[in-house]
């Protein structure tokens, strides 16, 4: 029987992103991004000897979400994998919203997780319809190309790799990848929610754009964000470079960020906000370009409590003072 299109897909999406990896830990919700993902790395790591860590995250943000974990860990150790984990969060909401709390708290479970299996590998299920969300969420946004160039294939997480082997992988495959293995999986109610701006773009904006424009969509946004990664990971190279010859006492030296190419300059503030406090998904091209701008004596409030002003010939940052 010839092997389902959709699950050699996935198994070899997996395939391509392991490495000589001893123990590789993978983040799973019970969806079926996640248990597709799960259950390739399974069967990919038989041959390689690799230990594979199942482990999901309680947000603690539903009713049941405790019963919900230990379902999802029943069902990992079903799957084969080596050893299972769940680690329940605290959501801090804050002034990103509690989709953005409800990430930075699961990452940061995930990178204490890594250290205590000790994991060379962390991987998440995220496809091409996630990236096709947050592209045109950024684009929505307005808060320039780091935005439009979607989510990373691979990144840093405190000395582990995180990596999405599932970004070119849809979401109709890994449903159709569990099918052909026999895999039920849940469907989060957080996810038919209209109150988060992605089920609003997922359930109306990208259905309407398919509909008036054609088919493929989103794989073009998708696709968009990767072309647009290089390039933007090259200009922001360059502007790390930049902001260390920018930098004097308190702050960054106007004179200097006014020499600078507008591409280079805009990102030099962009970064010495985020790193003095700003909220990273907050923070638009708007407001960098106003911060670029403020004249002697001004203030410019920026997301995360953070207030940008010029003294004298000196750009800096306090936090706002309130009440």
């Amino acid at each position: 029987m010839a092997l389902d299109p959709s699950l050699a897909a996935v198994r070899l999406a997996v395939r391509s992103s392991l490495g000589p990896d001893t123990t590789v830990l993978v983040a799973c919700s019970g969806g079926a991004d996640s248990l597709a993902l799960l259950a390739a790395t399974v069967f990919e790591t038989r041959r390689t000897g690799a230990r594979v860590i199942g482990a999901t995250v309680d947000h603690g943000l539903q009713p049941g979400s405790a019963e919900r974990a230990a379902a999802v860990v029943a069902q990992m150790a079903g799957l084969g994998v080596d050893e299972t984990a769940t680690i329940r969060v605290t959501v801090d909401p804050g002034p990103a919203g509690i989709e953005a709390g409800a990430r930075q708290a699961r990452y940061a479970a995930l990178g204490q997780l890594a250290v205590h299996f000790g994991a060379d590998l962390v991987l998440v299920g995220h496809t091409r319809d996630d990236q096709a969300e947050t592209v045109l969420l950024g684009l929505a946004r307005g808060s320039g190309g780091r935005s439009l160039a979607g989510m990373r294939p691979s990144f840093d997480l405190d000395g582990t790799t995180v990596v999405r082997p599932l970004l070119a992988i849809t979401r109709a495959q890994t449903e159709a990848a569990c099918a052909a293995e026999g895999i039920s999986w849940w469907e989060d109610p957080h996810n038919a929610d209209a109150g988060f701006a992605r089920v609003r773009v997922r359930r109306t904006v990208l259905p309407v754009l398919e509909a008036e424009l054609g088919p493929g969509v989103a794989a073009a946004l998708a696709r968009t964000g990767e072309q647009l990664r290089a390039d933007t990971e090259f200009i922001e190279s360059v502007a790390e470079l930049a902001i260390a010859d920018a930098l004097v006492a308190g702050g960054l030296s106007v004179a200097t960020l006014l020499e600078l190419p507008p591409a280079i300059a805009t990102r030099v503030v962009r970064l010495a906000a985020i790193d003095a406090g700003a909220i990273a998904d907050e923070l638009t091209y708007q407001h960098v370009v106003a911060v670029l701008e403020v004249g002697p004596g001004k203030e410019i409030q920026l997301p995360g409590h953070l207030t940008a002003y010029r003294s004298g010939g000196v750009l800096a940052f306090r936090p706002t003072v309130t009440g």
